[in-house]
């Protein structure tokens, strides 16, 4: 299976207060990431996180504790080299948006597109904010806060993308 996730923003004081997060400390929220990733990804699964990984130099032992071969499409609190990220656990990591099975464009922050272009978009970046949707026919947002905090099947979202048509 593919899972996808982004703005985990593991070990980030910060982002609980920033998010509204349910956690009362970075201990619980690592954890509870951690645990509810687990509970869905087994080892055979591919994770892709679409940026801000986050783990405040903590990213090995992190990385070490979630199921799954990780793939890092860096986003803009993703500031160290790519060697740094592939030495710390993630299988590959990359600079730029990718696409996969010719459609579907994976990027942090979320790029335009529409009906009239041959492409979709999973993103992350922002987090609940009430400007963007969850999901288009042609884009699904895949922050954390969107996703109930746990990884999400590709299978899952091409089914709730086909039920928005």
């Amino acid at each position: 299976m593919v899972y996808f996730i982004a703005d985990t923003h593991f070990s980030e004081e910060n982002i609980i207060l920033y998010e509204n997060r349910p956690f009362k400390n970075t201990e619980e929220m690592d954890s509870g990431l951690a645990s509810r990733w687990n509970q869905v990804v087994n080892n055979n699964d591919d994770v892709f996180v679409l940026g801000d990984f986050g783990a405040a130099g903590n990213e090995k032992a992190i990385l070490r504790k979630l199921n799954g071969r990780k793939f890092l499409i860096k986003g803009n609190h993703d500031i160290e080299t790519n060697k740094y990220y592939r030495d710390s656990g993630f299988e590959e990591v990359y600079d730029y948006p990718v696409i996969i099975k010719d459609f579907w464009i994976l990027s942090h922050e979320p790029l335009y597109v529409n009906t009239n272009m041959p492409y979709a978009n999973l993103f992350g970046h922002v987090h609940n904010s009430p400007i963007i949707k969850t999901c288009s026919s042609q884009h699904y947002c895949v922050s954390v806060e969107r996703i109930n905090y746990t990884p999400i099947s590709f299978d899952n979202i091409i089914s709730i993308i086909k039920s928005q048509k």
